[in-house]
């Protein structure tokens, strides 16, 4: 992918850094499948309804210039009037978005390999597996959006469902905040149009964000041992999001420097990563837990107390952001942020 700056002639070449690994197969004990197939009557009835029907979707050509139209030249040209106004700092925040949703369908092989999902053809009618296609469908879009509109503007895995369904609640809600916060920077910096694209997608994250709890709800319901000891293990490793392996040939902290640069602007924040921490524990009821094993109660400790840990680390991360030196992004032709 290619994205060109304003002020260079330069072309800046951007791609996340992959590890492939062979496919493989990821089995379940056969009570875990069990679990999983007594859901589906309530995935159905749940989940599903979260999938907008096709012909209420939008698509990225909605929101750019039309190329078919007599004025698509003079379109574009007002788009990069608009995108002048932009800091650096914003555009950094801006590709980085891109990059992570450009990442996300990804994760629809990942989890197609869990017994539990099912969909080695893409062709499983189970609603786990529809309701993947759906969503692997939907961040595809905000993928094709943010990139072409940047392109206008000429600027490993364990077999663990559990902590697979945490990790989407996380990063979803995650994601909802990010893009919602960037929809707001962009109103201030006078770009409406580029408000109305982040508000959307923060609008599908938010949906999404929804399911994925929802799912995680019920399965704490029917199997809070193993959820409440996945959800340890999770904040354990720390939640990373999709684009923690973002690379441009040039920087191997790109990613740090990019988040210092979201804990500055605002965009995403340490206080974001706690508010979601206690909004999840509240949500799934981790603090009401009762019949754990041993294991489960050290977890239900560990993850009910690790939000005030994290909360006197805030002011800590938002001076250090604020302490980091500027550094040049490829991004945006070198030029320091």
């Amino acid at each position: 992918m290619l994205i060109k700056g304003r002020n260079s002639t330069r072309h800046a070449r951007l791609r996340p850094r992959v590890v492939l690994r062979e496919a493989r197969k990821l089995s379940l004990p056969q009570e875990k499948l069990e679990m999983f197939k007594s859901m589906e009557d309530w995935a159905t009835d749940n989940l599903l309804v979260y999938i907008k029907p096709v012909e209420k979707c939008w698509q990225p050509q909605e929101f750019l210039p039309d190329p078919t139209s007599d004025g698509f030249y003079d379109q574009v040209e007002e788009l990069r009037q608009r995108t002048k106004e932009l800091p650096d700092e914003y555009l950094v925040v801006l590709v980085g978005d891109m990059i992570t949703e450009d990442a996300l369908p990804t994760y629809q092989t990942t989890l197609n390999n869990h017994d539990a999902i099912q969909d080695e053809t893409g062709s499983s009618m189970t609603p786990w597996a529809v309701w993947i296609r759906g969503w692997t469908a939907e961040e595809n879009r905000h993928g094709d959006l943010l990139n072409k509109y940047l392109y206008l503007s000429d600027i490993k895995t364990e077999n663990n469902p559990h902590q697979g369904f945490i990790y989407a609640s996380y990063q979803e809600r995650a994601t909802f905040i990010s893009h919602g916060n960037t929809a707001r920077h962009a109103k201030q910096y006078g770009d409406t149009l580029l408000a109305q694209i982040c508000g959307t997608i923060a609008a599908d994250k938010k949906r999404h964000e929804t399911a994925y709890v929802k799912v995680m709800q019920k399965i704490f319901e029917v199997d809070p041992d193993e959820s409440v000891i996945s959800f340890a293990q999770m904040m354990q490793k720390k939640i990373s999001m999709p684009a923690h392996h973002m690379y441009d040939g040039e920087d191997d902290d790109l990613f740090v420097h990019f988040s210092n640069v979201t804990q500055r602007l605002g965009v995403y924040t340490a206080k974001d990563y706690a508010d979601i921490l206690e909004f999840l524990v509240e949500k799934w009821g981790v603090e009401k837990l009762v019949g754990l094993s041993d294991e489960g109660r050290k977890a239900q400790d560990y993850v009910c107390g690790l939000g005030a840990k994290i909360r006197k680390l805030e002011e800590r991360a938002e001076l250090s952001a604020k302490k980091q030196p500027f550094m040049p992004f490829s991004w945006i032709f070198d030029r320091q942020v």
